[in-house]
């Protein structure tokens, strides 16, 4: 065993909010975020992820979803985690591999629609709902966490990238 060990820093530690009346921009914690992978026909499987009370759940793609937290998970909690899944699905772990952004505020949603294609009036997108999509360049994960508020999930190597686009983005509301 090597005696090598990795320093941790936040995909966006050094960034501050950027806090306005019409928009705010935060980095989320570098809690947990875990894929779950479910095979074709399995029912109820995002009822299921509910009611484990490990996370927020979030539809990442047919058959796939997402588990995210705040809190990250020791090794023996996302093991017990995975055992509790089998087999009605497959755990992968992204929390070191993905960052969470939030934008909240009147403007938060026409922020983002300069970025992407995707329809964010509250009909078309309802609190709870999620897609993947392009920002910019960027791939994204969007869920509308509240009526002015989106929850951003990118890849970590990007994430920095992302926030300087959404501060740019959010410009004209600060």
């Amino acid at each position: 065993m090597s005696d090598f060990r990795p320093t941790f820093r936040p995909a966006l530690g050094a960034k501050t909010a950027i806090t306005s009346a019409e928009v705010k921009l935060s980095a989320l914690p570098e809690g947990a975020i875990v894929q779950v992978l479910a095979p074709p026909g399995e029912q109820d499987v995002a009822s299921f992820l509910s009611g484990l009370g490990k996370g927020g759940v979030r539809t990442f793609s047919p058959g796939q979803w997402l588990i995210v937290g705040d809190e990250p998970m020791t090794q023996e909690d996302m093991k017990t985690l995975f055992e509790t899944l089998e087999p009605r699905a497959t755990g992968v772990d992204q929390s070191a591999g993905r960052a969470r952004i939030r934008i909240d505020g009147k403007q938060a949603g026409r922020v983002l629609s300069k970025g992407t294609a995707l329809d964010l009036s509250a009909d078309a997108f309802p609190v709870g709902r999620s897609a993947t999509t392009l920002i910019g360049h960027i791939a994204a994960h969007i869920t509308r966490i509240d009526s002015d508020s989106f929850e951003l999930i990118v890849l970590r190597g990007f994430a920095e990238s992302l926030w300087d686009d959404l501060t740019r983005m959010s410009a004209e509301y600060r």
